[in-house]
């Protein structure tokens, strides 16, 4: 059992040494401690019902002279696990930081909801009409429905302005006066919001690979489009030069997907069939992550599909997508979109997604739904926005930002926001930097976080470089 530190709706007392209980579990580092945080489900109502956090340390080990904290991607992820999983990643930082993490409220362990609200979800389409968006919007707030219903108090309190709520707790509990952060993935979207409600608490920010919730549906839309485009261009280019993809992937590419579109190819043995947009969909997590270069293998299997379904079976993407998500095609999770509904990440309307299709036609040829998919999980939602974005305030420190090729822009969208901040681009594949333990950013990301001292302009990692 960990020791509970009880947050007051008045009165918080810190945390000392004797708070802190080594974790349980044969996989987590022997000197790793844990403890939890009762937080308000809904903190405009502080004496209401509360939410029992789970928190662990990795203590310092040299001179401690604060904490990091680091918040987990997903959104969903498991901050302690990433403790457990990527704790080398933090040796050195931790000569002078304990570094935190937590399990938050949105972490699929918990239990509170159902496995399958994290695990399923319903298969989008791509609406052709305002009739067709409407009944998209029918089938998703009747999947939504399914989780809400069991806890509608906490299915509406997943927003990352919460969680951004519940790391303040922390930091109050553990007795620090401001805090530095490790902002992974969707992580970034707690950060940015814990930066708005209290940037008087921040010390360093380090942003990596962020999700940008700041930019409005058409402006991400534009950069995900031109993103997606350059990395086909990149399979494209391997193509050629590897010759595991036959002659001119990427006409056959869109010619499938076209032919796909007006009549969906069938997945042999299965009552699937996946449309051009699914195909699309279902290609995207290879097409950023080819895996191991030379031989990127998630792009050799890529090929293999496209053609195999020119050959009239989209068993090549469902065998692929079924082995890494459980369903023969790629579904909406329920549970993320608790979060991401939230904060506002869908589409205002109809008009709004029209707007943003065309943009895809005109600038995407390849993949002009990928800028749609993830909001469309959210229309219909049977919950409203409780965290919109919102500008950044002033006085903040300046951030640090890092990224790959696919999610570079993203962030340094976000730190530019902040005057003073700087970026670091990691000329390669990848997503996650710091934690996946590329040293070259993490030499950079420790020098800011220990002594903030930013890198000079245009400072660029290499793989199997510096």
């Amino acid at each position: 059992m960990t020791t509970t530190l009880l947050l007051a709706a008045l009165a918080v007392v810190p945390a000392t040494q004797d708070d802190w209980e080594p974790c349980t579990g044969a996989d987590r580092p022997a000197d790793m401690e844990c403890a939890s945080v009762e937080v308000p489900l809904d903190w405009a109502k502080p004496n209401g019902r509360t939410l029992t956090l789970r928190i662990a340390r990795l203590p310092a080990t040299g001179t401690r002279t604060g904490t990091v904290v680091s918040i987990p991607g997903g959104p969903g992820g498991s901050g302690i696990d990433d403790l457990t999983y990527y704790g080398k990643s933090f040796a050195h930082l931790r000569d002078r930081f304990d570094v935190v993490s937590l399990e938050p409220r949105n972490a699929t362990t918990y239990g509170r909801l159902p496995q399958r609200c994290f695990a399923t979800g319903p298969w989008l389409t791509r609406p052709d009409s305002r009739d067709e968006y409407a009944r998209l919007g029918v089938t998703v707030r009747a999947k939504a429905q399914e989780c809400r219903k069991l806890d509608p108090e906490f299915f509406d309190h997943l927003d990352s302005a919460s969680v951004a709520r519940d790391i303040d707790a922390v930091r109050a509990v553990i007795g620090e006066e401001r805090l530095s952060f490790i902002a992974t993935s969707y992580g970034g979207v707690p950060a940015v919001a814990y930066a708005r409600l209290f940037p008087a608490r921040v010390r360093a920010m380090y942003l990596d690979g962020a999700v940008n919730q700041l930019r409005d549906a058409a402006t991400e839309a534009r950069v995900r489009y031109r993103t997606y485009e350059t990395q086909f261009g990149r399979f494209v280019a391997w193509c050629g030069s590897s010759g595991a993809c036959g002659e001119d992937v990427e006409g056959r590419w869109r010619r499938l997907v076209d032919a796909a579109d007006r009549a969906p190819i069938p997945v042999a043995g299965e009552r699937v069939a996946y449309s051009g947009f699914d195909l699309q969909v279902a290609a995207m997590p290879h097409l950023v992550g080819p895996g191991p270069a030379p031989e990127y293998p998630r792009w050799r299997q890529l090929a293999q599909a496209i053609a195999r379904a020119e050959e009239g079976d989209a068993g090549g993407f469902a065998a692929y997508v079924k082995a890494g998500v459980g369903s023969l095609k790629p579904p909406s999770f329920v549970g993320m979109n608790a979060t991401m509904c939230a904060d506002g990440l869908r589409f205002r309307d109809h008009r709004e997604y029209r707007a943003v299709r065309a943009l895809g036609e005109q600038v995407s040829p390849n993949l002009d739904g990928m800028g749609l998919w993830h909001r469309l999980g959210c229309t219909g939602w049977p919950a409203p926005v409780t965290n919109p974005a919102a500008r950044l305030p002033a006085g903040l420190p300046p951030f640090l930002g890092a990224g790959t090729w696919t999610d570079y822009d993203d962030t340094a969208d976000l730190v530019r926001r902040v005057p003073g901040s700087a970026t670091v681009r990691y000329d390669g594949h990848g997503h996650g930097l710091y934690l996946t333990g590329n040293g070259c950013v993490i030499a950079h990301a420790n020098a800011y976080l220990t002594d903030l001292r930013l890198p000079p302009p245009g400072t660029t990692c290499r793989p199997g470089g510096s």
